[in-house]
């Protein structure tokens, strides 16, 4: 895993509790997520696409892959949500904890992501790295969806 800098210091970063703020926030998220090309991410992300390796998982990154739109729609969106917690803008557990869609994607690449980010950019997952890594309910959420996702992987490779 790469070393995750902080934002530079200014006060008090992350929140220590949601407040209603937080609430509107994913609560737009939420509606952001129903958007027509959001919609169509999510099921090739989440449902169609298992890479089974560092080669498949480098793949989607390159322009002529079929799911290189969708990569791109679906990471840059969690990207930006998990940046919110981040940089303090809400409560990182709280969005952990309603918005875990961004978390399993991630641990589908998250064995490649030494590869991924060579091949690509330095920062794929930076945010969702560090939802997963530094945030108490990310990582309570990450112990139990990486196995399930190395489970679900195994079985593709072996179909």
């Amino acid at each position: 895993m790469s070393s995750i800098p902080m934002p530079r210091s200014r006060g008090p970063m992350i929140k220590d509790s949601p407040d209603h703020h937080d609430a509107d926030l994913v609560l737009k998220l939420y509606d952001l997520r129903r958007e027509t090309l959001m919609r169509a991410a999510r099921s090739a992300l989440t449902g169609d696409f298992w890479p089974t390796s560092a080669e498949e998982a480098v793949a989607i990154v390159k322009p002529d892959h079929p799911n290189n739109l969708h990569f791109r729609q679906f990471t840059g969106y969690w990207e930006m949500a998990y940046s919110m917690a981040r940089y303090g803008i809400v409560n990182p557990d709280y969005l952990a904890d309603t918005s875990g869609e961004g978390l399993f994607v991630y641990a589908k690449f998250e064995p490649y992501l030494a590869e991924l980010r060579a091949a690509g950019s330095p920062r794929y997952f930076i945010n969702s790295e560090w939802i997963a890594t530094q945030c108490e309910m990310g990582k309570a959420l990450m112990s139990g969806m990486r196995p399930r996702i190395a489970q679900m992987t195994a079985a593709r490779r072996s179909a």
